[in-house]
């Protein structure tokens, strides 16, 4: 299976945002926006807004994009991905993640 492992650890091969965006397929990205909506308790995601390449690839960025905290640090650290970080169990900004997507902390290991 494809690996594409973001900051955090999830992996961007598997989303559903990233299929739809490279496929460029509409019916995909109003499933996940429905999909998501109800996941993230989100109720505002559209269809147009489900547009990705991955957090560390160039090219369309979901909307947190630019805003995420994991992202934002580990770049300012000059690490690839929070995995490369020595605080990475004990960090307060990436447990939700890792609570949510527990293979993200085994993607991170492997990316090392």
């Amino acid at each position: 299976m494809e690996k594409l492992i973001s900051c955090c650890g999830l992996n961007c091969a598997t989303c559903d945002a990233r299929i739809a965006t490279l496929a460029n397929d509409d019916e995909l990205r109003r499933q996940t926006a429905e999909k998501w909506k109800v996941m993230y308790n989100a109720p505002g995601i559209t269809p147009e807004m489900i547009n990705c390449t991955g957090c560390r690839k160039e090219g369309a960025h979901i909307g947190h994009w630019a805003e995420c905290g994991m992202r934002s640090c580990a770049s300012s650290k000059g690490f690839s991905t929070c995995g490369q970080c020595g605080s990475l169990l004990s960090c307060d900004t990436i447990k939700p993640v890792l609570q949510f997507a527990p293979d993200a902390l085994e993607n991170l290991r492997e990316a090392l």
